[in-house]
């Protein structure tokens, strides 16, 4: 993993929009930094970096970012307490017909309640 990457991951995920003007220019700054594409592995740890809104817009860079990856770089749809973006990152790869559309509820041989199955 890059160097620059690397530093990305390490500073966590992105603050929310009570942060500091200086921070959210510094995790930007950061971002841009990242040369395109990004590899999978690069993707992948990204991924974790999504902070609680959109961050001004650096989520959105971080979103496109992520999507110039090998994709999808999501396999499984999100958990529904997830965080959003990994929802709208979701969203996207179905929308793009990376992966299948789960749409219809089918009660659980196990539990009996609803779960996403694919069909």
């Amino acid at each position: 993993m890059r160097p620059e990457v690397q530093a990305f991951v390490a500073d966590g995920p992105l603050p929310d929009w009570d942060a500091d003007g200086e921070e959210i220019d510094r995790r930007a700054d950061q971002l841009e930094a990242i040369a395109k594409p990004v590899t999978g592995k690069e993707a992948r740890a990204l991924v974790a970096c999504f902070g609680p809104d959109d961050c001004y817009g650096v989520a959105w860079a971080l979103l496109h970012l992520i999507e110039t990856g090998p994709n999808p770089v999501l396999t499984t749809e999100p958990a529904p307490d997830a965080n959003e973006w990994h929802h709208t990152l979701w969203a996207r790869i179905v929308n793009s017909a990376l992966a299948p559309q789960l749409d219809a509820l089918t009660p659980c041989d196990v539990c009996g309640g609803e779960v996403r199955h694919p069909c």
